[in-house]
């Protein structure tokens, strides 16, 4: 059976959309969204020579929003440029040549459409392309485009400068909940800690006041470093209310995970958000998601609980907690 992709969807639609696109009125961006007011999440300047008040920082967002941006990361403009251009030109290419790396049934890497079991059989108005980045024991060539040509190296390239970044939020975390500073990475997977790269691509949409690009969730990984493309979608919950999320220039978008809320047995919180769409431009995003291998075991780290502070989380795999978040299975 050939699967509709949005794309396709996207260029016969001229003012309507699909039903099954169609959100209800509780979830409607023109209804739900406060329109008007972006929120104001911290923006943390990591070439501050003080690296102990940039842990501050980070702890502190991390405990109240789930949510914050880095800018002066490290990773230099050119490489984040390059790295999201060969992204957007695999979406660029003929239908025929993306389906080459569809994904296979049961797998989450490669090109795509779902991701997990929509209620009411609702779809989100984005296609995706998935695959792992680190470490190279795990890393799957075939879902790797092989157009544009400097696919590859790009996305080696944006990986090495990514390093430092992972390292420094593992530890100013870790040193947050009193653990060493290695601690926390230890408990996430330590060395064998997966990056997967998802490349969302969200046509332009004649309905974005109905549609949404992806639907209210937190993220499953440990931590989730997110690339924007300028044009305007990603949206946060605060206190009950969806508000625009504003962007500053190359900055990385850092999620708190559900991992991460676990292993700190709810000191840290994963941020609700969604994505909206636009009407007459393509948005793009590029979260690498960080995540403990499939068969890895994580629950509220052993040195911060006791009899007075009880596990709020269960210990379960990693696997088996993405399976049952993927097809809304109670945890």
């Amino acid at each position: 059976m050939e699967i509709e992709r949005v794309q396709d969807i996207a260029c016969l639609s001229k003012d309507t959309i699909p039903e099954e696109f169609i959100r209800s009125e509780n979830e409607q961006p023109v209804i739900t969204t406060v329109h008007g007011v972006n929120l104001e999440v911290p923006v943390i300047d990591m070439s501050d020579l003080d690296e102990e008040k940039i842990s501050h920082l980070i702890v502190d967002a991390s405990q109240k929003w789930g949510m914050f941006q880095i800018i002066n990361h490290g990773i230099p403009e050119e490489i984040m440029n390059q790295f999201k251009s060969v992204g957007k030109e695999f979406f660029e290419l003929p239908q025929e040549e993306k389906e080459v790396y569809a994904k296979e049934p049961g797998t989450m890497e490669g090109y795509g459409t779902s991701l997990q079991r929509e209620i009411q059989a609702k779809k989100g108005w984005v296609d995706h392309l998935f695959h792992k980045i680190w470490p190279p024991s795990v890393i799957n060539y075939k879902f790797w485009p092989k157009n544009p040509p400097s696919y590859r190296k790009a996305n080696e390239e944006y990986v090495k400068n990514l390093h430092g970044v992972v390292d420094r939020l593992f530890k100013s975390l870790s040193k947050g909940l009193g653990l060493e500073e290695n601690e926390l990475k230890e408990a996430a997977g330590g060395n064998e800690l997966v990056y997967l790269l998802k490349i969302n691509y969200y046509p332009p949409c004649p309905r974005p006041d109905l549609a949404l690009g992806v639907v209210a969730h937190t993220d499953m990984s440990c931590i989730t470093i997110l690339v924007p493309n300028d044009v305007q979608g990603l949206q946060a919950s605060r206190d009950g209310h969806w508000y625009d999320v504003k962007c500053s220039p190359n900055a990385l978008i850092i999620h708190i995970g559900d991992q991460i809320e676990i292993l700190s047995n709810g000191k840290y919180k994963s941020v609700l958000h969604r994505t909206t769409v636009n009407k007459d431009e393509a948005r793009m995003s590029w979260p690498v998601f960080l995540e403990p291998p499939t068969d890895f075991e994580v629950g509220p780290h052993s040195k911060l609980v006791n009899e007075e502070n009880p596990p709020k989380y269960k210990t379960k795999k990693y696997g088996d907690y993405c399976y049952c978040k993927l097809n809304k299975i109670p945890q």
